[in-house]
């Protein structure tokens, strides 16, 4: 380390998670001294890669499937707002990038569902709080660390860039602060940006995701701010749409009790029954599944509560659906839950307006028995998670709030993961992969493809592009 905090590099990495190692260790391979700038400090910094299930997925289809028929998943996901170039990488190379981490010793198991079939072992997924550490994305992040460092990398803990340095070619290397507030610098030929999106700035999350950012819960590290995104406009390049984020609805007393988060989390009750605000009245097609609910509920967030409403027989079946399922462990875990006998009575408890809650029950459940769901509003798809009636007694209702991960909009990127203009221009030496880029995910639709898989193949075709490696 220099003892005036000035580093030289070939590449510097904003970032330590999944994408940034990914990116780092690849370039390393190549013979690249690599810098990875990472913000927090802790030997087992915990970054949203850290967190996550472990789960290689697109579109929970499993990434061996045909690259054409995951390429029309994640446009069907998006409708079609998915830059084709980006899924056509991605349905590509996803399985290439678990291959090229299981030669560095990265180990995968089977999990329980068909898409599952690479799941970072041991597995993460957890019904209480966030137990992490030992897990498989946690081991996962150690190996390409140490993997960094045998191969003359390193990680530079508690160091955040805050700019990028511009030379009359494009980046020629980023400044920044250590969490002691020294400044530093970096001289480096090209830079990854990997710092996971913003969705721990409140300004922009206000501007993009939720007038009420306070409604929402960090269901993630709570370390991306959105300094990436910044840096890269500042620099000239664009941002895809930053509308979307990946989350899902939690019961609204997560927000005071650790041990609802991550899990269990609602999506399979409120893609079965109905989500209302406090009037009774059903804000958005739970059809469209609890990614797309957990977004237009913080849409809404300044609209007041919202809830999940079912009645016994969705509890008892959709709700033990899953391994970390509502039921029971929504009970168990201390969670707020209204139940009665009719709905008007379970709207009373929960203090939503019962007529109003029972209109909209009535109506919907006419629209179920004459096939009509499409004609209600908003309309109930019912293609991809079947509707179910609300007739068996005891009626539960939820109070619920949106969880949120990870922003799926960012840095504009092409195909090899470079920054790239308003008119699609590469940014010189700039890339972006992983959740701080955008293109993929998102829009209007709010689709999800899958952080694990975007950040891996981002990640990799930064450093292949870096390397001048076909891909």
């Amino acid at each position: 380390m220099a003892a005036d905090r000035k580093y030289a590099c070939d590449v510097a990495v904003i970032g330590g998670g999944i994408s940034g190692l990914v990116a780092a260790v690849r370039c390393a391979q190549g013979g690249l001294r690599v810098l990875v700038l990472e913000r927090q400090s802790g030997e087992r910094y915990p970054c949203n890669s850290r967190l996550s299930a472990g789960v290689w997925h697109i579109c929970a289809s499993d990434i061996l499937d045909a690259p054409e028929t995951l390429e029309s998943k994640m446009l069907e996901a998006t409708g079609g707002e998915a830059d084709p170039a980006l899924a056509r990488v991605v349905a590509h190379d996803a399985a290439r990038v678990v291959d090229w981490l299981k030669a560095l010793g990265i180990r995968f198991m089977k999990g329980p569902y068909a898409y599952q079939r690479f799941v970072m072992a041991p597995p993460a997924v957890s019904p209480q709080g966030a137990a992490w550490e030992g897990c498989g994305p946690d081991v996962a992040l150690q190996t390409l660390e140490e993997k960094l460092n045998e191969l003359g990398g390193s990680v530079l803990r508690g160091h955040r860039a805050t700019g990028l340095e511009m030379l009359p070619e494009g980046v020629g290397g980023l400044h920044g602060l250590t969490q002691s507030s020294e400044p530093f610098e970096v001289r480096a030929g090209k830079v990854i940006i990997a710092d996971g999106g913003f969705q721990s700035d409140p300004g922009l999350v206000r501007e993009w995701i939720a007038p009420d950012p306070d409604r929402l819960l960090a269901r993630n590290s709570r370390a991306s701010t959105g300094d990436g995104l910044r840096m890269a406009r500042e620099a000239g390049g664009a941002a895809s749409d930053l509308r979307g984020f990946y989350g899902h609805l939690l019961s609204r007393d997560a927000a005071r009790n650790e041990a609802l988060s991550p899990y269990p989390y609602l999506d399979y009750l409120a893609t079965a029954g109905v989500v209302v605000d406090a009037a009774g009245r059903r804000i958005a097609d739970e059809g469209r599944g609890g990614v797309f609910l957990a977004n237009r509920v913080a849409a809404r967030s300044d609209a007041g509560d919202h809830f999940v409403v079912t009645d016994q027989r969705i509890w008892e079946e959709c709700g033990t659906f899953r391994i970390t399922s509502p039921n029971p462990l929504l009970a168990r875990l201390g969670a707020t839950m209204y139940q009665a006998d009719s709905i008007e009575a379970a709207a009373v408890l929960a203090g939503i307006d019962a007529s109003g809650l029972a209109a909209t029950v009535a109506a919907y459940n006419r629209a179920l028995a004459d096939g009509s769901t499409a004609s209600l509003d908003p309309a109930r798809s019912a293609d991809k998670y079947k509707p179910w009636p609300l007739v068996v007694p005891p009626f539960h209702v939820f109070p619920v709030l949106p969880g949120i991960t990870y922003t799926m909009g960012g840095i504009a990127i092409d195909a090899h993961a470079r920054v790239v203009t308003s008119t699609g221009i590469p940014v010189g030496n700039l890339y972006a992969a992983g959740c701080a880029s955008g293109g993929l995910e998102g829009g209007t639709r709010h689709g999800y493809v899958g952080g694990l898989v975007k950040s891996g193949v981002t990640g990799l075709r930064a450093a292949e592009h870096i390397l001048d490696i076909p891909t």
